[in-house]
């Protein structure tokens, strides 16, 4: 078996539809139990929290991972990462209350991206005091711990209901297929035919093999 790891939750239900149309068994991924290990076909199925899918595929627990590319920069994960499967896209931006102050010398900034906010703001030439979070990134400045932050949106909804606004983007993200390097030396026509086999199934061509 080719071992996948997963990022549980949306990740997976948008991941369904793809590998359906790369001809790949995922009825194993639908079922509404709580096992977190799924053998279909020629696969077996490791689904995790997003942030661990990366240490997965590094460590060779897994052979190959799906997650977001804002995971994978802010682990400097040591991977391939050979095909963007064009799902699971959104924006990683800076944002801050409507009105406040932009221009201040040493900001705060609340994220759960700490090394990838303190690159970008590195990269502008400005100093600033990172502070990581785990949850509701979005209360920081209302509640006075932080001037921006740092976060994932889509619709950017959330930020407007919580009085806050768009000030830069950082980077755009997706979803990504993420191979461990020896993993793909030792298994590369395995690994390789189910790259082609996602590829065609991102760009609309109909699964072959």
């Amino acid at each position: 078996m080719l071992v996948v790891a997963l990022a549980k939750g949306r990740t997976v239900k948008a991941l369904v539809p793809l590998l359906a149309r790369a001809g790949i068994d995922a009825s194993a991924l639908e079922q509404s139990d709580r096992s977190l290990i799924r053998d279909a076909g020629a696969f077996r199925f490791l689904l995790l929290k997003p942030d661990d899918v990366p240490t997965y595929v590094e460590h060779g627990a897994a052979d190959l991972g799906v997650c977001g590319r804002d995971v994978l920069r802010e682990r400097e994960s040591d991977l391939l990462v050979p095909l963007d499967l064009g799902i699971g896209r959104c924006k990683m931006v800076l944002a801050a209350r409507a009105g406040a102050r932009r221009d201040l010398d040493l900001p705060r900034v609340a994220t759960k991206y700490p090394r990838t906010t303190a690159e970008y703001f590195a990269a502008q030439g400005v100093q600033a005091d990172v502070i990581t979070l785990s949850g509701s990134v979005e209360l920081a400045p209302l509640a006075g711990l932080a001037d921006f932050i740092v976060d994932l949106v889509e619709t950017g909804e959330t930020l407007r209901q919580n009085g806050l606004e768009v000030v830069a983007e950082v980077q755009s993200v997706s979803t990504v297929l993420a191979v461990n390097r020896a993993a793909y030396k030792l298994r590369r026509s395995e690994i390789g035919a189910l790259i082609e086999r996602l590829r065609q199934a991102v760009h609309g061509a109909p699964a072959s093999g």
